[in-house]
């Protein structure tokens, strides 16, 4: 799973005609697909609480997070926004200073100044996408749709489906205060949950929903469809406590399939105690994108909140600033919603996540002993499978290739021969090997993993290659090349261990279903003391059996680094 613009000068949001060329065999991968977006595709990332309690309040946060979302926006669109960069000696290019100077130095050689202090610019041609997008079903293959004119927000609460400006006739935010009280009628309107809600339906089979939505469109709701599609962004307020991680990470990447619109590009969900997260349609963009977002949303609301506990919402007509849609629906389209509902519970019925935090050690500790944290953690996956099932497997780790324009991701491959050998002496012979030569083993893990780590990022990986020449082979009418359908081409393929990692002040957890039946969806952050890891599976995988024999693992590899024996 998923999770070169010259350095700190403007940032251009538009869209560029090369971007369709250099990325439609990728664009095609997603939007071709037919199967739901839901636990297939979409994401989450889920927010810190905000450190202040009585800022956790949903209306509060909600209110906040809205406001925090267009200033976000409005920097971007502006061109102001702080580009990403890559810094190798953030000591001398991520500083005042240095950002001061370079913003006179012409964009023609600004990448040079840049280069000269080892600071790589990292495109962001992905965030024009961010706002006003929404994925439409269509048969065969999906559009992304993305129209900047849209002022206005969607707003879902107990599946009805609501839209007001949040920003004025001249494109500014609107005063906070009104956010607040437009919120405050939404929350306290009356109106029962509708015995049919239309956000389920993008929960479906692709070609499915594509039918039910010409329905909608003959019937005559184009324009409440428009309005869903041209919206800022999706904030779907929730009525539910969340219990515990588990539970939020249930809630946040599926909910009840009633109160979201998995097709809007993101979505900010707030349950009703101030529990937030970002739940994302995958095809426009990835993690880095998204999580430079949440990183602003979350450092503005903050640190700068614009209402907070005090705070009246304004004296303003919300009856009329505010418009519930209402869509005429015909008896196939409800009958396709029951369906939908149907499909949405027996998918997510079948998925387990659990969690688990390992406290005894982290970044820092592994850090002192010169390994890399992100081999560390892989290898302890591998590891703890090979503990529970006896053999090690294909495994998916997404990289950034941010660093090249247009660059999406490629595929760390995290399961080599070094991992291989280092788990089968720990898990399978610890007894004959010395405490200095599981060290070593560890060593190799983790210097060649830091190798295929660079190699990703920098598109030397081998499976967006293999990836391009088969798109390629089968877009001219091609036969395939025979290795394309070897048994190993395919077992490589068959990702039973699908893993990504992010760790940010932001956020809390993240996580995704697995991408094969039999497999794992693994999201896992290393901290500087302590290792988490968000994972879930279907029927046929034990998850909490895996935790458990992952956290064995953690707890042996950082034994032998201190020097000790296993047993």
């Amino acid at each position: 799973m998923e999770l070169g613009l010259s350095i700190y000068t403007k940032v251009s949001s538009r869209p560029c005609t090369t971007r369709r060329v250099y990325q439609a065999p990728w664009f095609d991968m997603y939007l071709s697909a037919r199967e739901s977006v839901v636990l297939n595709f979409n994401p989450f990332m889920s927010f810190n609480p905000d450190p202040k309690p009585e800022y956790n309040d949903q209306l509060l946060r909600a209110t906040n997070m809205v406001c925090s979302a267009v200033r976000f926006m409005k920097t971007l669109r502006a061109g102001l926004l702080e580009p990403e960069v890559f810094h190798l000696n953030p000591a001398k290019s991520d500083t005042d200073s240095f950002k001061r100077l370079i913003r006179w130095v012409p964009p023609s050689i600004s990448w040079f100044g840049a280069y000269m202090v080892n600071a790589y610019p990292l495109d962001m041609s992905q965030y024009f996408r961010l706002f006003n997008s929404t994925r439409i079903p269509k048969y065969k293959r999906d559009e992304l749709f993305t129209n900047d004119k849209g002022r206005h927000l969607l707003v879902i609460r107990r599946g009805n489906l609501y839209v007001f400006d949040a920003l004025d006739r001249d494109g500014n935010l609107i005063k906070p205060a009104e956010v607040q009280a437009h919120l405050k009628y939404i929350l306290t309107d009356p109106t029962q949950a509708p015995s049919f809600p239309l956000g389920v339906l993008t929960s479906e089979n692709r070609d499915t929903w594509a039918g039910l939505r010409q329905k909608l469109l003959d019937a005559g709701n184009g324009e409440a469809l428009q309005l869903v599609d041209t919206a800022l962004f999706c904030l779907c307020l929730d009525e539910e406590v969340m219990r515990d991680h588990i539970h939020i990470s249930h809630n946040m990447l599926h909910g009840d399939g009633c109160n979201r619109w998995y097709d809007k590009s993101f979505s900010i969900i707030l349950a009703k105690d101030g529990q937030a997260a970002i739940n994302f349609e995958h095809s426009w963009g990835d993690g880095v994108a998204v999580l430079r977002f949440q990183n602003e949303v979350f450092k503005d609301t903050t640190e700068k909140p614009l209402v907070g506990p005090g705070s009246q919402p304004a004296a303003v007509d919300s009856s009329s600033a505010v418009r519930r849609l209402e869509f005429k629906l015909n008896e196939e389209v409800k009958a396709g919603i029951t369906k939908a509902k149907e499909n949405f519970q027996a998918a997510v019925s079948k998925l387990t996540i659990d969690a688990m935090e390992f406290k005894k050690g982290g970044k820092e500790q592994l850090k002192k002993k010169k390994l890399s944290p992100d081999a560390i953690a892989q290898l302890a996956f591998q590891m703890g499978f090979l503990q529970q099932y006896g053999q090690t497997v294909a495994t998916y780790e997404s990289c950034s290739t941010a660093a090249f324009k247009h660059g999406r991701t490629e595929t760390i491959r995290p399961a080599t021969i070094h991992t291989k050998r280092c788990a089968k002496a720990f898990v399978e012979q610890p007894g004959k090997h010395t405490v200095e030569q599981l060290q070593g083993l560890l060593n190799e893990c983790s210097k060649y993993h830091g190798q295929l780590t660079r190699e990703a990022a920098m598109g030397q990986g081998f499976d967006r290659h293999l990836f391009a020449m088969r798109y390629l082979a089968n877009s001219k009418g091609m036969a395939l090349p025979s290795l394309y359908q070897d048994t190993a081409y395919a077992a490589i393929n068959h990702n039973i261990l699908s893993t990504s990692t992010l760790t940010s002040p932001a956020v809390s957890l993240g996580g995704f279903a697995p991408v094969v039946p039999d497999g794992f969806g693994v999201g896992y952050g290393v901290h500087d003391e302590w290792i988490g890891c968000n994972v879930s599976s279907y029927p046929s995988r034990n998850v909490h059996e895996f935790l458990k024999c992952v956290h064995k693992s953690l707890e042996d590899i950082f034994t032998v680094l201190d020097g000790k024996p296993i047993h």
